[in-house]
Order: C-alpha cells, then sequence, then structure tokens
C-alpha cells in the first residue's frame, strides 16, 4: 500500500455544536480532491456526512457513499455520489467501506462514529489490518477518547497498541501528510486486510 488513493471518512451525520467541525469537513473535503484521493463514507448527505462529499464533489474528486437499505430516507442519500452502494444492513455498509479504504479518519460524531472507529482500532489490534487510522481531533473532540485508550494500556487491557498505532491531528491540513507518512508497504493479503469480526456470525 505505498499510497493511498480512497480514504473511509468517519463523521456526524449532523453538524454538530462548533462550528471548527463543520469548516473542518469542508476542508477536509476540498484537500481530498486536490490531492486526487477518493471518499468512501456513509452516503448521506446531512451533517457533517454531506459537507465532505459535497466539498470533494464540488472541488472534482470522486466520492463512494455506501448506505444500508432502511437509511436512504433517514439520511437523505446523496445522489451527487460518483458510486453510490446500497446495502441490507450496517455489517455489509461496514464491510464494503473496509474493502474500499486505504486509510481511515474519523471526524467529529456520535455513537455511530464511534463504533466505527473503535472497531477499526480493534481489527488493527488484532492484526487483521494495517491501514492508518487517524483521529481529526478538532477543538479537542477526540482527547477523551485519547486519554480513555491510555488509561486502558496503563491498566493492562491493551496488549498489542503499537499494531493499533493510530495518529490524531488537530489541525486539518496535516491529516494527509499524517496518513502518507503512517502508510507501510505491505503485502497485497495484508492491504486487502481480512475484516471479521463477531458480528458477522
Amino acid at each position: 500500500m505505498s499510497k493511498i488513493r480512497k480514504i473511509c471518512v468517519y463523521c456526524g451525520s449532523s453538524t454538530g455544536t462548533d462550528p471548527a467541525w463543520l469548516a473542518a469537513a469542508r476542508r477536509l473535503g476540498r484537500l481530498m480532491a486536490e490531492h486526487r484521493i477518493g471518499l468512501v463514507y456513509g452516503g448521506g448527505s446531512n451533517g457533517l456526512m454531506g459537507a465532505v462529499a459535497t466539498a470533494v464533489v464540488d472541488h472534482g474528486g470522486e466520492v463512494v457513499g455506501v448506505i444500508p437499505e432502511f437509511l436512504r430516507t433517514k439520511e437523505n442519500m446523496f445522489d451527487r455520489a460518483t458510486e453510490l452502494i446500497v446495502t441490507h444492513d450496517m455489517h455489509e455498509r461496514k464491510r464494503i467501506m473496509f474493502e474500499q479504504a486505504d486509510a481511515f479518519v474519523a471526524l467529529p460524531g456520535g455513537i455511530g462514529t464511534l463504533e466505527e472507529l473503535v472497531e477499526q482500532l480493534t481489527w488493527a489490534q488484532l492484526g487483521r489490518h494495517r491501514k492508518p487510522i487517524l483521529l481529526a481531533d478538532i477543538g479537542g473532540f477526540w482527547q477523551p477518547l485519547v486519554d480513555v485508550l491510555e488509561r486502558m494500556r496503563d491498566a493492562g487491557f491493551i496488549h498489542n497498541g503499537a499494531l493499533m498505532n493510530y495518529r490524531v491531528c488537530s489541525r486539518v491540513d496535516d491529516i494527509l501528510p499524517t496518513l502518507a507518512a503512517a502508510v507501510a508497504p505491505v503485502s497485497e493479503r495484508e492491504k486487502a486486510g481480512d475484516a471479521e469480526t463477531v458480528e458477522k456470525l
């Protein structure tokens, strides 16, 4: 995986209370398009999700939206996407997003964003993939989670933290360079990863 072609961005389906989060989503989308990096995301047009997708498309970039059937109306499916994939359920959605992406970025968001982020951290810790994971800590949003992860590590509950090896950026402009520096040469099998979880059973 010598080059990042697509980034999966996890983020809220609302804009939140801080205007900086919306600005960050728009800025990230623009930077991705300008660097010819495609977006893989949850397929909605609301909130930060819609903002990052709109920015990518507005600046000539490619967007792959992946949305389950039951959320097509609730999250107002983004009809300007380059490709829209409608899945049967959330598990299929997450698997496809994983397979399509070369790296993962978590902008501010809610429970869904947290769940998707933690799942990628879990798979990385278990050695199922080596794709870079980055927390966009805009305005310190993710700092409480970083503190919890460090607490888990100190308490002896995270044993393969080196595999998890997530990055944290407080500035949007640092995200792409940080991910580029994190990409390691890996085999095709490792690049594809193996997104097996108990949820699929």
